[in-house]
């Protein structure tokens, strides 16, 4: 309450510095007349000249910033037909300084990150891109090529099947990469699992913009990257573990916690399982194993939901991703949870395997010398960004009012009368032709709502990760006159879907959110696929106390709300107190995920200073000209200086004070070396 009365006095933090950018913006468009009048061949020496002058080291980037801004402007107009927006130029400025641009959809992020990408790549050392799909990165690295080769500067763009080391250094090597946040990471990781440096691909981490920065840097910020192989271990019985898993009571034998997302198995349900195992000590050492097999039998069986976490496909378990919505190929549960999964849905359990290399998200991207990011939705993890990030969030005005109408949440009884409100919703709409695209939160859901739209012969079409194949038709339509587009969160990031005249007389996309997410991005970032570049559009969320969110995190005061009002039957509330206590519940977990991830970091930064360590030592290895036997000298006397001090004994100290025996025995210790005291009696010391 403060804060904001604050902000209405004095101005708030971002009206500040956006009043220094417009400052910079009025001189870069000073510059503009200046390199009209330019011809091609003009602007590309004039470019040139700015270039130089960075790297005979009589200018800094910053100082540059400008002339270097209106130059890419004006290269971008007669590449590409594009023209950067005042706000556009905002943006590409909070970039270069190594902060997050918060810009709404259809402000032309793809654009905005050409201007810093541009003035950076000026150094040499390469600027990367990254961006949260393959798609994307082909897509905008192709797309702005012609803008990037206009100025002299190569372009590469790594996928993820590209296995030829060559082809990649190649690319890599290319002043600007764009690829994923995935394929950037682990060609980290097989880098430094290389036998050679002909193997190596990466150079060094220079500059990175992260496109969606929240959805890498935050949501998948949980899930390390991790390269794997095979173990030695033979392949436990889960199929026996899920038979038993089946036969135990809940409540009776085992507790579940949706919140904290664990099982817990009771004394009765110890004994239980003991009898069926057939031991004496479900805990003893010898029988860890099946005690750790059980718990991810009960959590695959009572935590997680086919076609909500993971679906079957072609005889296999594949998992979900819970922010995108999309299938995420090749990744695996671990510590046997994907084993159990396996053995749940009876298709064939795969060999567990163990952890090669890894690294986090957070300590990946923290190697960068300068980090950046856009997204449309930033703001309510400002604070997780600078904590764990040093990243400032800056948001950007739209080039054009938002003109969209986002309406109250209403609220229902159950999951059955919150359908029956959309349904008609939809029936309304579809009576006029404004386009309907319809949210859901999983699989599952999508297909439930399509079974109700079938029986009212309610023609439309659904995008979910089972059918992701037709992903850019389905989009590409949704936009229509009369579309009915059902949708998980695949068309909540990233997705553009325009509208034409007609439509926007008729008010645009209209969003109906059939369920709240445990995370108020997701939930933005469905909005904003309405509305884009101050169209009209309108959205609105449905909900019941049946929701996973309200009956988990909050819905005992929003019953009691609803019991105070007297609500019947197919009725619904519709307040802002209401609304307000839905964004409670979900503050609640986005709180508990930050705990998480904030721990998840507190272990890799002890593992990251020993990673560092060993992949220096390692990359010098590899080195030609890395002398070995000198490296092994000098280690050989740092152990043999550490005996000494460990010891008592120190450079410069008397004779007498030498203890051999206390040496001798310690290295015993240490090294399990046995000496005796006559091979030291020639030695002087």
């Amino acid at each position: 309450m403060l804060q904001a009365l604050i902000g209405k006095i004095f101005g708030t933090s971002n009206d500040r510095e956006l009043k220094k950018y417009y400052k910079i913006v009025q001189k870069i468009n000073a510059l503009e007349s200046k390199y009209k009048v330019l011809s091609d061949d003009e602007l590309k020496t004039a470019f040139a000249e700015v270039k130089e002058s960075v790297l005979s080291g009589e200018k800094s980037l910053d100082d540059v910033l400008a002339d270097s801004f209106a130059i890419t402007r004006e290269a971008s107009i007669r590449t590409l037909n594009m023209r950067h927006f005042d706000v556009q130029l905002i943006g590409g400025i909070v970039l270069h300084e190594g902060r997050i641009a918060e810009m709404k959809t259809g402000e032309g992020k793809t654009l905005v990150a050409t201007l810093p990408i541009v003035l950076n790549a000026i150094s040499g050392k390469g600027v990367h891109l990254v961006t949260v799909n393959d798609y994307l990165a082909s897509r905008d690295g192709n797309e702005m090529r012609p803008l990037y080769e206009f100025l002299g500067f190569s372009v590469g763009v790594i996928l993820e099947n590209m296995n030829d080391s060559s082809l990649k250094r190649e690319v890599y090597g290319s002043d600007i990469t764009y690829g994923t946040n995935n394929e950037f990471g682990f060609d980290y990781l097989r880098d430094n699992m290389s036998y050679s440096r002909e193997q190596m691909v990466q150079r060094g981490h220079n500059f990175v913009i992260v496109d969606e920065v929240d959805s890498i840097l935050i949501d998948e910020a949980r899930t390390p990257l991790i390269i794997s192989g095979p173990t030695n271990r033979t392949l436990r019985d889960f199929n026996d573990a899920n038979s038993i898993a089946l036969k135990l009571i809940k409540d009776e034998h085992f507790s579940v916690d949706e919140k904290d997302r664990t099982v817990l198995l009771t004394e009765e349900g110890i004994t239980k399982a003991e009898e069926l195992f057939k031991v004496e000590n479900l805990y003893s050492p010898e029988n860890a194993s099946l005690s750790h097999i059980l718990d991810q039998a009960l959590k695959a069986n009572y935590l997680f939901e086919r076609d909500v976490d993971y679906v079957v496909n072609n005889g296999e378990v594949v998992i979900v991703d819970e922010f995108t919505g999309r299938l995420s190929e090749g990744r695996r549960f671990s510590e046997g949870l994907h084993q159990a999964l396996e053995a749940k849905e009876d298709v064939e359990i795969k060999e567990e395997t163990q952890t090669l290399a890894d690294i986090t998200f957070q300590n990946y991207f923290r190697m960068y010398d300068k980090l950046a990011g856009m997204t449309g939705t930033a703001q309510t993890e400002a604070s997780e960004f600078a904590q764990i990030y040093s990243l400032d969030v800056i948001s950007i005005p739209t080039n054009i009012p938002i003109t969209r109408k986002d309406l109250n949440d209403l609220i229902y009884k159950t999951e059955r009368e919150k359908f029956e409100a959309v349904i008609n919703t939809i029936k309304n709409l579809s009576k006029t032709g404004q386009p309907v695209l319809i949210g859901t939160a999983s699989i599952e859901k999508s297909e439930a709502l399509h079974e109700l739209l079938k029986k009212e012969k309610i023609a439309h079409t659904v995008l979910n990760a089972k059918n992701h194949a037709q992903e850019g038709e389905i989009i590409k339509g949704a936009g229509a006159k009369g579309a009915v587009t059902i949708a998980t969160n695949m068309a909540g990031r990233g997705v553009d879907i325009k509208v034409n005249d007609e439509v926007k007389a008729m008010g645009g996309l209209y969003i109906v959110g059939t369920e709240r997410h445990e995370n108020r991005r997701i939930d933005n970032q469905l909005r904003g696929r309405s509305g884009r570049q101050g169209d009209a559009g309108t959205t609105q969320f449905y909900l019941s106390l049946e929701d996973n969110l309200l009956r988990i995190f909050g819905s005992d005061k929003i019953k009691s709300i609803m019991e105070r009002l007297g609500v019947e039957d197919g009725e619904y509330i519709e307040s802002k107190m209401v609304t307000r206590a839905v964004e409670k519940a979900q503050k609640k977990v986005e709180n508990m995920h930050y705990e998480g991830r904030k721990q998840i970091v507190e272990y890799d930064d002890v593992a990251n200073e020993q990673r560092k360590i060993v992949y220096k030592f390692r990359n010098q290895l590899l080195d030609p000209e890395f002398d070995i036997s000198l490296k092994v000298n000098e280690l050989r006397a740092e152990y043999i200086e550490h005996i000494l001090n460990s010891c008592g004994i120190f450079n410069g100290g008397a004779k007498e004070d030498f203890n051999i025996e206390k040496v001798l025995k310690l290295l015993h210790e240490e090294i399990n070396i046995e000496l005796e005291i006559g091979e030291f009696a020639s030695l002087e010391y």
